[in-house]
């Protein structure tokens, strides 16, 4: 028996599995973003503890025969997070999260002090955990004194099962502190951003042994002192979970942001098109991501303004579009990374007439998205990557008529996975399995089979190749507007 612990932004999630990765039992406790000001986003690291709690407590209870035989524990979360501790590993603020923006104004500064786009293989960005430290340190320089520790979100709950600080390649690569190449830190990195090695924890492998389940805690939930394995962050491990572990394969996430992944045997960065070059959770290998902040997150945004919901606002886009919507919809709410790396883009629907229904609306909103995944499309193959088809996963994925339009608009045929839960949680669990056994072979990291192939349709890829060109000039146009809050 295998458990795998996903620490998303929305909520934590526990999945145990067999010796065969078949689903034993899942446990979910809901989370809470706080945004005290404009483009801030944070969490309260307790709350992650007491969902942990929860959801592992929940499992134990539900299956205690299951959980006696479980040989270990892997870890996943949302990235970049930064987690701020004392010496006596007491919490000094709430994390700053991924999706937070606010230091946009401290990326620069970090830029020209450092080789980041060189040795981290990545631009500063405001999303990522150096920049974060940077406006810490300018705007709450009393707690960047008391700073002992910078942990990522999953990291901070290793602490709490284990008592050990250690972090691993996939989700340190997000920090911009590593040298993504040589998979260690940059003391060069960390100097520029006034850190240095010791506030950061020890690097393990994805698939190694980070240290052991705490006796008060294996006692509490009826299981051995088992190891929890170095995990991943949450897409690496969500490719460990589809197999996508060898070059020409690749996922497209549709969730709260999106992603397309692509696993690469070197070390290929693009940070002239804002592409994410990371470590991935295995030895020896690492990957590229197009990454976009507001995907099925544009469609809640719509849920909200309307008063409709999310699937309700889906089942008004016919399964089988025939042509594009009379509008057109940028999707960039939150900001966006690839390829603009810009935290200061906003969204904006154009094209709006009298005529124009909801319907209209919430097929542009589908539309947006897939053409910001066609800019993750290109800028991967500028990388020297190229990808052609995809396993399509996430929330958004559940919309057949969503991935006709995702596949026409980028040119990628969409894998869909037979039944089943592919994502973070049940990666950590292979990641877990990788650890117990000492095999990072296809063995563990097997793909689905595939219940579908979902095709680009060449009519409407035709009609959206020109929709695409009024997209990709959208941006500047808007860009060049005075703001209106000035």
């Amino acid at each position: 028996m295998y458990l795998g612990l996903d620490l998303g932004t929305s909520g934590i999630k526990a999945m145990l599995v067999d010796d065969d990765f078949a689903t034993i039992g899942v446990a979910h406790a809901p989370l809470t973003v706080s945004r005290p000001h404009p483009g801030w986003s944070e969490q309260d690291p307790a709350d992650w503890i007491a969902g942990a709690e929860k959801v592992i407590g929940d499992l134990a209870r539900q299956h205690p025969e299951a959980m006696a035989r479980l040989r270990a524990i892997g870890l996943s979360g949302h990235m970049h997070g930064a987690t701020l501790l004392d010496r006596a590993d007491q919490v000094l603020r709430p994390c700053i999260l991924w999706n937070d923006g606010r230091s946009g104004p401290q990326c620069a500064e970090l830029a020209a002090r450092a080789d980041f786009h060189g040795i981290a293989g990545n631009l500063v960005m405001a999303g990522f955990t150096a920049p974060k430290l940077l406006w810490v340190a300018e705007n709450e320089p009393e707690i960047f004194e008391r700073t002992a520790k910078v942990l990522l979100p999953k990291d901070y709950l290793r602490l709490w099962l284990t008592g050990e600080h250690v972090g691993e390649m996939s989700d340190a690569a997000g920090t911009l502190w590593l040298d993504v190449a040589r998979r260690d830190w940059s003391d060069e990195l960390l100097a520029a951003t006034g850190l240095d090695r010791a506030q950061m924890p020890t690097l393990v492998e994805g698939s190694d042994v980070s240290g052991r389940l705490r006796a008060d805690l294996a006692e509490r939930w009826g299981v051995a002192r088992v190891p929890v394995a170095g995990g991943g962050g949450d897409n690496a491990a969500t490719a460990c979970g589809m197999g996508v572990m060898v070059p020409g394969t690749g996922f497209l996430s549709l969730g709260t942001s999106g992603v397309l992944f692509a696993a690469t045997e070197t070390y290929a960065p693009n940070t002239g098109d804002a592409v994410h070059t990371f470590c991935h959770a295995v030895p020896a290998t690492w990957h590229q991501m197009g990454v976009i902040l507001s995907a099925t997150d544009s469609m809640t945004w719509l849920s909200e303004i309307t008063g409709r919901t999310v699937p309700e606002l889906a089942a008004m886009v016919p399964e089988n579009v025939a042509a594009p919507s009379p509008v057109g919809f940028l999707p960039y709410l939150s900001g966006e990374r690839t390829p603009l790396n810009d935290p200061d883009a906003t969204g904006a629907f154009w094209g709006l007439r009298r005529a124009t229904g909801l319907a209209d609306l919430s097929q542009s909103v589908m539309e947006g998205v897939a053409f910001a995944f066609a800019d993750c499309v290109h800028a991967l193959r500028k990388a020297g990557t190229p990808i052609e088809a995809a396993y399509a996963v996430g929330g958004g994925a559940r919309s057949r008529a969503w991935l006709r339009i995702m596949a026409s608009a980028t040119g990628l045929t969409l894998l869909e996975p037979e039944d089943g839960d592919f994502g973070a949680a049940f990666g950590a669990a292979k990641l877990a399995a990788a650890c117990a056994t000492g095999d990072t072979s296809a063995r563990i990291f097997a793909p689905p089979a595939v219940r579908a192939e979902i095709a680009p349709d060449a009519a409407l890829a035709a009609a959206y190749a020109k929709k695409y060109e009024a997209y990709r000039a959208a941006y500047p146009q808007l860009k060049a507007l005075p703001d209106s809050r000035a």
